[in-house]
């Protein structure tokens, strides 16, 4: 299944010049979220590791991305570091052990996924029983949406659950559909924010950054259950028994997880499939 490709992209200086506010209100929302310190993280779509400063707490951080080179550029910022992994693989089909995470990460991900089910599926599997999955999404019946459509300046119905495709994989997602996912893939939604509500360019031109970002950090809570942010951020708990053995990698040929390390791979084991370890990143991609 196709994702969105980054490869090469120069995500950092072409997409968040100007982004300051979005990405002040987000690292704000996951410092609710996210505890301080912990045991195994994994952020999935981690990009050029954005939020990797707020994980700084955690014994073990696994960042993985579809594109090598947004990769790269992570590990140069965090070089040193024994703490971080690098990885690159599908949501799809993750090549992470069954159970062995104790937080998961998705941030502006899931607007990429045409087929969210399957990776709900995926996330809640290498998450622990209770394991914490922090997600965002774009949601279509913010505010904005709803009044664009009402003056009939837009064709997107946003109150229908059904994802709107805004363009080629990028998807935005009615509440209750990502609620109802969640519940289906074994999850319980446990808190709820609204970020990102006043992301309108007349707004930043005239109020500073500081103030528009410390007014939206405020009114995240309280206005979490009106669900009119165009950007939602939520914490849900994995609701399952088993534990996991303790491992980080999963061969995404086979399922196995006996995968030996070698100098400059991963053997499966099971499969005899082999994937590289090329300069300090794994690469599960496949290509």
């Amino acid at each position: 299944m196709n994702l969105c490709d980054y490869e090469e992209y120069d995500y950092r200086g072409a997409f968040w010049v100007g982004r300051d506010y979005e990405n002040a209100v987000e690292r704000i929302a996951l410092r609710k979220l996210l505890p301080a310190s912990g045991g195994r993280l994994v952020e999935i779509g981690a990009g050029f590791g954005r939020l990797a400063d707020l994980y700084t707490g955690y014994r073990q951080v696994i960042l993985l991305d579809p594109a090598r080179s947004q990769l790269r550029e992570a590990q140069e910022r965090w070089l040193g570091d024994s703490r971080f992994c690098y990885v690159v693989g599908d949501i799809y089909g993750l090549p992470l052990s069954t159970s062995g995470f104790d937080v998961v990460l998705t941030v502006r991900v899931l607007h990429h996924l045409a087929d969210l089910p399957a990776a709900f599926q995926e996330l809640h599997r290498i998450l622990r029983p209770q394991g914490r999955y922090i997600l965002e999404y774009a949601n279509k019946r913010n505010l904005k949406e709803i009044i664009r459509y009402l003056a009939g300046r837009s064709r997107k119905e946003p109150f229908s659950p059904q994802p709107a495709e805004y363009g080629p994989s990028t998807f935005n997602f009615h509440p209750s559909y990502i609620e109802e996912g969640l519940r289906e893939a074994g999850f319980v939604a446990e808190r709820t924010l609204a970020v990102s509500s006043f992301r309108l360019a007349f707004l930043k031109r005239l109020f500073p950054l500081s103030w528009l970002a410390r007014l939206d950090g405020l009114l995240q809570s309280p206005t979490a259950a009106l669900k009119l942010a165009p950007s939602i951020f939520l914490l849900a708990r994995a609701q399952k028994e088993k534990e996991g053995s303790g491992g980080i990698f999963r061969c995404p040929s086979c399922g196995k997880e006996d995968l030996q390390e070698l100098t400059a791979s991963l053997l499966c084991r099971g499969c005899g499939h082999s994937w590289p370890v090329e300069e300090g990143i794994y690469d599960f991609g496949g290509g």
